[in-house]
Parts: C-alpha cells; sequence; structure tokens
C-alpha cells in the first residue's frame, strides 16, 4: 500500500463513529438512515418579504427542526433551507419514522401558527403572504463517513441520491417523500398502518448518472386538521392537553407584573435553580431577545416571541430550546386585571413531545416540571410584591 492509500485508511478510520454493534463494511460504507426536511417557499419568502427579520426567522425554523428530532439522528451539514440528518446502523420502524415527519411538521407549523397572529407585525403580514411549508425527504443506503478537522462529512452515492430527490415531479410543496431502498426495509402490512391517515402514492424520476430512483409520497396536508387554531393559541389550555398549567393572584398592578417577568435580570430571583442569565444589555427590551439561563447543571436558551397586551389581558411568550426533556416547548404568561392593584398571573408550558418512551418517566417529568412551575410563579408573586412595596 502506497503512502497515498495510508493517509485515505486513516482519514477513514479516525471518521468512523460507530455505535456499538454496528462496524463498516471492507470499503469503509455503513448502512444510514438520510433524512433531510427542506423549507418549502424559503428563498422567495427571503427574497420578497422585506422584513429585516426573515433571515433571522428562518433561523429559528432550522432549530424547531432540530429540536424535533425524535429518532436520534445526528445533523451532518444545513444548507440554507434543508437539514442533513443522518443515523447509522438499521432501518428505523416506518411507524416511528411517519411519527418523526408528523412532529416535524405540526411543530414547524405551530410556530408559524403563533407569529402569525401578530397582525400589526411586517414579519405577520410577509409570513401570510408567502406558505412556508415542509417536504422532508427520507432515504436509507450504503454511505461513507469521514472527519475532515472538525466537520464530520458524508459521502457516496445513496448521499447524491438523497440530495437529488429534493428536485422532484411531485405536485404540492408539503409531502414526505421515501425511496424504495427504505420501504424494502419494512414490510406492507407496516405501510398500510403507518399511513391509514393518508393516500400513499408512487413516483420515479430519472436522473444524470443515477438512473431511475423509485419512491412512494404522501401530502403532509391532512395533518393540518391537528393544527392548533391561530386565533385560539392565545387561550389558556388550547393545546389539545400537552400542557402544564399553575396560577396565582399577585398583589400588583398587570403592568408591573409584566416589568417584573420580563426583566432577564431578575430571573434567578424567581426561576427555581436559576444561577445565571445572559443576554445583549441592548437588545434586552425587544421581541426576538434571546437569552441564556443557567439552570442547575445545564443551560436552557429561550427567546422572546410574542407581547399582546389590551383592557381584559395581557400575554407574553418565550420560546424555549435546548431543553433536552421537552423540545420545542413554549411559556405563555397570561396577566388578567383582578383590581386596580392586583392581578391573576397564568403561568402555561405547553410542549409537542416528552424526549422519552418510558410512561413512568413521562409521568415524573410532567411532576417535576410542574412543582416547578408552581413553586417559581409563588416566588414570582413574591418578587412583584416585595419590590412594588420598596418602590
Amino acid at each position: 500500500m502506497g503512502l497515498l492509500d495510508d493517509m485515505r485508511a486513516a482519514r477513514r478510520a479516525a471518521g468512523r463513529r460507530q455505535p456499538a454493534g454496528i462496524g463498516a463494511g471492507p470499503d469503509g460504507l455503513q448502512p444510514a438512515l438520510l433524512f433531510i426536511p427542506d423549507i418549502s417557499g424559503f428563498t422567495r419568502f427571503i427574497q420578497d418579504s422585506g422584513s429585516p427579520q426573515a433571515p433571522f426567522l428562518i433561523a429559528d425554523l432550522l432549530e424547531i427542526l432540530i429540536e424535533s428530532n425524535v429518532l436520534g439522528m445526528e445533523v451532518s451539514e444545513i444548507q440554507g433551507d434543508a437539514i442533513l440528518f443522518y443515523r447509522l446502523g438499521p432501518p428505523p420502524p416506518l411507524a416511528e419514522l411517519v411519527s418523526q415527519c408528523r412532529r416535524i411538521f405540526l411543530d414547524f407549523q405551530n410556530y408559524l401558527r403563533l407569529l402569525q397572529r401578530d397582525t400589526d407585525s411586517a414579519l405577520s403580514t410577509a409570513l401570510l403572504a408567502h406558505d412556508l411549508t415542509i417536504k422532508i425527504i427520507v432515504h436509507y443506503g450504503q454511505i461513507s463517513v469521514a472527519q475532515i478537522r472538525q466537520f464530520t462529512k458524508l459521502m457516496g452515492r445513496e448521499v447524491i441520491v438523497v440530495h437529488r430527490l429534493l428536485k422532484n415531479n411531485i405536485t404540492g410543496s408539503e409531502y414526505v417523500l421515501l425511496s424504495d431502498d427504505y420501504l424494502q426495509t419494512q414490510t406492507g402490512a407496516d405501510l398500510s398502518r403507518a399511513f391509514s391517515w393518508t393516500r400513499l402514492l408512487r413516483g420515479k424520476c430519472q436522473y444524470d448518472h443515477l438512473g431511475d430512483v423509485c419512491y412512494r409520497y404522501a401530502h403532509l396536508t391532512p395533518l393540518r386538521l391537528l393544527l392548533a387554531d391561530r386565533d385560539a393559541l392565545g387561550e389558556p389550555g388550547s393545546t389539545g392537553g400537552n400542557a402544564l398549567v399553575v396560577r396565582r393572584a399577585v398583589q400588583v398592578p398587570v403592568a408591573y407584573a409584566l416589568r417584573v417577568l420580563a426583566n432577564f435580570r431578575l430571573r434567578p430571583r424567581w426561576m427555581v435553580g436559576v444561577s445565571k442569565v445572559q443576554y445583549d444589555l441592548t437588545k434586552a427590551d425587544r421581541l426576538g431577545t434571546s437569552y441564556k439561563v443557567d439552570l442547575n447543571r445545564g443551560q436552557i436558551d429561550f427567546q422572546t416571541v410574542q407581547r399582546f397586551e389590551d383592557e381584559e389581558r395581557t400575554e407574553y411568550v418565550e420560546k424555549i430550546s435546548h431543553f433536552r426533556l421537552f423540545p420545542n416547548s413554549l411559556l405563555f404568561f397570561f396577566i388578567e386585571p383582578v383590581s386596580t392593584r392586583a392581578c391573576l398571573i397564568t403561568l402555561e408550558f405547553r410542549y409537542g413531545h416528552i424526549a422519552s418512551r418510558r410512561p413512568l418517566i413521562r409521568f415524573g417529568q410532567l411532576r417535576r416540571l410542574h412543582r416547578f412551575l408552581g413553586i417559581s410563579l409563588r416566588q414570582l408573586a413574591a418578587l412583584c410584591e416585595q419590590l412594588s412595596i420598596k418602590n
């Protein structure tokens, strides 16, 4: 073996990140699921929206896609409006894969609906004029994994195939496409059960140097029936059960309570387990502001996404990221006047799913989180009343 062959072999060995019990063949290839969610309408939205917040919204939506990952996939690369996920080893069961696709679509669309509620916002107007949605490409085959400096690079024919499948002859812009290479790993009975909610159609594309690639696809549009109603997103308990709610009366006016809870600097004084908050002082009072919270032994990212005020109620909403147990969750604060000097605060935690398959663990996580919310709200009420006395 020559020097060049030795160098190539060393790079291949350094780049193999193999789960236990899974090995590459003599040619360095490994079986892998390849999974690409792609934001349809992305380019036109960026070009035509005219909103300076558009690029930041796309970044948020890509983060939503990453946080919706329940299959334990790795991110290989982010290419503008699409993410290439992969998972080495045997293919996931079809039921789990379809559940993953449903989760991504619903989390993505529900977040858009939340933003569209702010009818006075230029960004909301742009979203209503440009129908952003999701298409998902699924493929399975042998790939090579190489480590190039700090980057993990996927290579091989099947990586080319999954990228080419983004360009196909399917009518519409929200669907899941499953290549025959993946479907051949599943049974016909599994296929019928997994797609009982929609029609599964056949398709085929011919690509240069690849030949014919056959697939089946299903439109995701029927899932829109499961979306939270856009006008009901601001109503407490409107998410169909995936919510934890605590309430408490506070002896301060509505405006004062809002000032305290929206003050990032005060978070460690009322949110349980928070030791430090990091944020940009120049952007602290703007919607879209992100800040990091050191919570117990980890860190969670928050972002302010909504703030509504009228005579009947004030609503303040934050998106939570990098919360491993509850991906893609939202924290709603509803503040309603009781009198000129008192208000009722409703703290509602809304989540898409719990990152555990074991019912007992999910039950325990919900109980701990409900206790966390209750104590935090009690401490928020005490802090509001304490600060109002000093002022």
